[in-house]
């Protein structure tokens, strides 16, 4: 074996997971993804490489958060900085929920600095997050919620908008990268294909009223144009679809914090009370556990061993 194959596991340790195989020589390294990074600011780059937008956004918010706060290089923070950082997010007034996720990125940061080899010391892997109250029951809407939501709008491309959430459970990031060439006619319907979270890829049949809405908003528009496209007739983004959502929530009378995830949960809430099956929930999510399914069994319970006491 020569030396260049016979690389030690601290030198792999400091190498990405990108590889790229040439027929050739074997195995090549990447060039961007898998140097070493030199600065902060370069591992946080690669530890959000590849990531979702919207997943980027978030991380990328919470790594600023937390340096603003330590002022100090990550390769100089120790435990107890980590710790006064969690101990700040709870002063703060934030909800349990939006402490979870700023500490699990940081944790995430850290883990990745580690594994890289740009950090000598995972510290964060001393943290324990401590578990929150699961809100899910809260943020379900009933079916006349959301049939009064999207009656209500007057716009004919929002209304489809609010179809598509809810018809097909998808995600927001799903809905706004739409192009006309990820629907295909089905029969007497048709079905949607979309490039999720983690990576996967799924398509989802989708009810027929959902698919005539969204034919008639078709009209002659080319297969590589934008579903739903923003005045520039470009691809809306996020931010404009959960105005969408908020603002035709408030027309519906909802005094609720509405936002499009919502959707996504009426969707197998009400599915699943109504008789799906709980398998055919998850792949149509696209859910990689059925126990992340499940979590709508129990937010909604159609039965509890209290109707079966004494009185």
């Amino acid at each position: 074996m020569s030396e260049n194959q016979d690389e030690s596991c601290a030198d792999l340790s400091k190498r990405s997971a990108v590889i790229l195989h040439s027929p050739d020589s074997g195995i090549v390294e990447a060039t961007e993804t898998t140097r070493q990074a030199d600065t902060d600011d370069q591992l946080i780059g690669l530890w959000l490489h590849g990531r979702p937008e919207h997943t980027q956004r978030a991380y990328r918010a919470e790594a600023d958060r937390f340096i603003g706060y330590v002022e100090k290089p990550l390769r100089s923070v120790k435990l107890i900085d980590i710790q006064s950082f969690a101990d700040y997010l709870g002063e703060a007034g934030l909800k349990p929920s939006s402490v979870h996720r700023a500490m699990s990125a940081v944790k995430s940061l850290f883990a990745f600095g580690f594994r890289l080899g740009y950090l000598q010391f995972d510290v964060g892997r001393a943290i324990r997050i401590p578990s929150f109250r699961d809100e899910l029951a809260e943020r379900i809407l009933s079916e006349t919620e959301v049939l009064r939501i999207i009656s209500l709008e007057p716009n004919p491309r929002n209304r489809a908008i609010l179809l598509t959430l809810y018809g097909g459970g998808f995600r927001v990031s799903e809905v706004c990268s739409l192009k006309w060439r990820h629907l295909q006619e089905r029969d007497s319907t048709g079905q949607i294909t979309v490039f999720g979270k983690g990576g996967k890829t799924r398509t989802v049949l989708m009810p027929r009223s959902v698919w005539e809405t969204l034919q008639v908003l078709q009209q002659d528009a080319p297969a590589d144009a934008p579903v739903f496209k923003s005045r520039k007739k470009g691809h809306l983004d996020e931010s404009q679809v959960w105005r969408i959502v908020t603002k035709a929530a408030e027309r519906a009378g909802i005094d609720k914090d509405v936002s499009c995830h919502w959707f996504r949960h009426a969707h197998a809430s009400h599915a699943l009370d109504r008789g799906c099956p709980i398998h055919l929930v998850q792949a149509t999510l696209g859910h990689s556990s059925v126990a992340t399914t499940g979590k709508y069994l129990h937010a909604r319970p159609t039965d509890s061993s209290g109707n079966y006491l004494p009185f």
